[in-house]
């Protein structure tokens, strides 16, 4: 076996050298500038230039959060024939999460003009199917969904398949996929290319690479932390519903800041920004749907310091580079480590100290526990700041101004108008009068609601078996309720579109979700007790003779069986996901405990 090793020290980004110094066509270029992109970190100068030229395997040690999913990405797509049907490209990664995210990040290169196909676990069988004979050249998915396709259905045919790649492969080993990878190997062509990215290299690895990986190039990244040890990172437990006002708090607690504010969803990012733009702060916001021209003028805006606060979805920030920011703010959890790190290598800076600052839900304690893993610390759990501090910071905020006002001589102009109030009464009425006027009840506790920290542990249920599905034996818990809901398959109902009905109707998304069960002429479902109050209260508003959606009533578990589909959903991510299991002989929920309510 021919090895070839290269290592290489990386903080953060190679800036001795362009992306176009790595042999990439203009077309790729392109795209790379359209995300603002400038330089390639340290694994992609090393790993696209041995993809583009080499005719080795590449085995790659790096970390997560090193921006290695472009690495193996953008050679791929310039090899890629976009006129065949054939599978070129197989990735395979640990989990759901990852697994869409680079699928995301390959689409948000090739544009529109390469087919990328998603397969794992929970997602709609039949609709893999559709895609599948639509003739995608790049496919992504879990090992469990992949080999379904493969030795189960016969339904993904890689006999010209170019590329295999394992990502996060020490992950996948972790979890239990050893047998599903070796068995995936065997249905690839001898002559493909195969890439490994793993951020460890266990024994596991190296039996892998020994049996199944010859002539290779080995790339390691050497890089002493994960995260910037100047970046002290912490987090707040909040509900759902205080989230905005736990943030206004933070932002009211800070005298100097300049933030980066990340949210998952373009629709977050327009409704955060929209609420902070109302409490009178300077924010914009950048998204896939703002065009070119606007993101380039609202960057340099907030790179020349006339914004304090720029709102982003990680796609359309990633890379922004700001010497002087204070603070990266994680409004939502990104779905993976990978794109926290991408995050919050942001702050840190020449030398300073400063903060990433997370809000942590209940639904967000599985990735928190996976965030801490993989940077392989904790991330310090804060209490939000009391209401008397909020406004002890706001009054000593207004003297600052109001020194600096009167250092700068700009009340020349009101200085009769403030002789003939001071002719009113005391001065210390008038200016109380007057700052009544101004600022209401902003300096009274009772100007801001009480806000309950969320307590949760973040040992969460959420946990993984090796077949990439919810371990079974999930207990009802107090916060949860079970709805009726009196539409099923019948109508053409599967858990996405129920919970896309649900939404539609009440108009609102909904948080967690649990157990869901779709039967014949209705359907089950578990919501928290505030979205199941809300739901039942928007449905009966609806038709109040018999809403469609009421609560359902609990019966004895063993006077009743069903037959159909369990479904268990998952909402600790933006990608919302099912898990399919078995059905029970013994049931708490029955149809003939239904009854409408008037």
């Amino acid at each position: 076996m021919s090895e070839t090793l290269r290592k290489i020290d990386a903080e953060g980004t190679s800036e001795n050298i362009t992306f176009s110094d790595l042999g990439l066509s203009e077309k790729i270029l392109k795209s790379i500038k359209a995300k603002w992109y400038e330089y390639p970190s340290a694994i992609q100068s090393a790993v696209i230039p041995l993809l583009l030229n080499g005719d080795k395997d590449i085995i790659g040690q790096a970390q997560t959060g090193t921006w290695k999913t472009a690495a193996f990405a953008l050679p791929i797509l310039e090899r890629l024939d976009v006129n065949s049907k054939d599978i070129q490209t197989l990735i395979l990664t640990p989990t759901r999460e990852l697994a869409i995210q680079v699928a995301e990040e390959i689409k948000s290169f090739a544009d529109s003009w390469v087919n990328v196909q998603l397969l794992y676990g929970g997602q709609n069988i039949r609709d893999e199917l559709m895609w599948l004979k639509r003739g995608p050249q790049i496919v992504v998915g879990t090992p469990g969904r992949v080999i379904d396709h493969l030795a189960k259905r016969k339904t993904l045919k890689i006999e010209n398949l170019k590329y295999f790649i394992l990502d996060e492969a020490d992950e996948m080993l972790n979890i239990g996929f050893k047998e599903e990878i070796e068995e995936i190997i065997q249905f690839t062509p001898i002559n493909k290319k195969v890439l490994l990215f793993s951020a460890t290299m266990p024994k596991s690895i190296k039996d892998i690479v020994n049996k199944y990986i010859k002539d290779h190039d080995f790339v390691s990244i050497e890089r002493n932390e994960l995260t910037n040890s100047n970046i002290e990172q912490k987090c707040y437990k909040v509900n759902e519903r205080d989230k905005f006002e736990a943030l206004c708090r933070v932002i009211e607690v800070e005298f100097d800041f300049y933030w980066i504010l990340f949210c998952r969803t373009k629709a977050d990012v327009d409704e955060v920004a929209a609420k902070l733009m109302n409490r009178g702060y300077k924010v914009e916001w950048i998204h896939g749907d703002v065009d070119q021209k606007q993101r380039e003028k609202t960057l340099s805006r907030f790179k020349n310091g006339a914004i304090k606060i720029l709102v982003a979805t990680d796609v359309a920030a990633r890379w922004i580079d700001v010497n002087n920011l204070t603070h990266v703010i994680n409004y939502t959890l990104p779905d993976n480590p990978e794109t926290y790190t991408h995050r919050i290598w942001r702050t840190g800076r020449a030398g300073n100290k400063w903060e990433a600052i997370s809000f942590v839900t209940r639904k967000d304690s599985r990735i928190l526990s996976w965030i801490e893993k993989a940077i392989k610390q904790k991330i310090n759990v804060e209490k939000l700041p009391e209401v008397s501090h909020v406004i002890e910071f706001k009054k000593k905020r207004l003297i600052d101004n109001t020194k600096e006002l009167l250092l700068n001589k700009d009340e020349l102009n009101y200085i009769d108008l403030a002789k003939d109030l001071l002719e009113l009464s005391d001065p210390e009425a008038v200016l109380a009068a007057i700052l009544k006027e101004a600022y209401g009840k902003e300096f009274s506790t009772t100007h801001y609601n009480e806000l309950k920290e969320d307590s949760f542990s973040s040992d969460t249920r959420d946990r993984w078996n090796k077949n990439d599905r919810w371990e079974r034996g999930f207990s009802w818990v107090p916060w949860e309720r079970r709805l009726f809901v009196a539409k099923g398959k019948l109508d053409w109902f599967t858990p996405w579109s129920l919970i896309q009905f649900l939404e539609k109707e009440v108009d609102c998304k909904l948080g967690d979700i649990w157990n869901i069960d779709i039967m014949r002429e209705f359907s089950f479902i578990n919501l928290k007790d505030e979205d199941a109050n809300f739901v039942l209260k928007k449905f009966k508003d609806l038709n109040s003779r018999k809403p469609v959606v009421v609560e359902a009533k609990q019966k004895d578990s063993s006077s009743s069986s069903l037959s159909g589909s369990r479904w268990w959903f998952r909402t600790s991510n933006s990608s919302r996901g099912w898990f399919k299991s078995g059905w029970s002989s013994s049931r708490w929920w029955n149809s003939s405990s239904y009854k409408g309510k008037k």
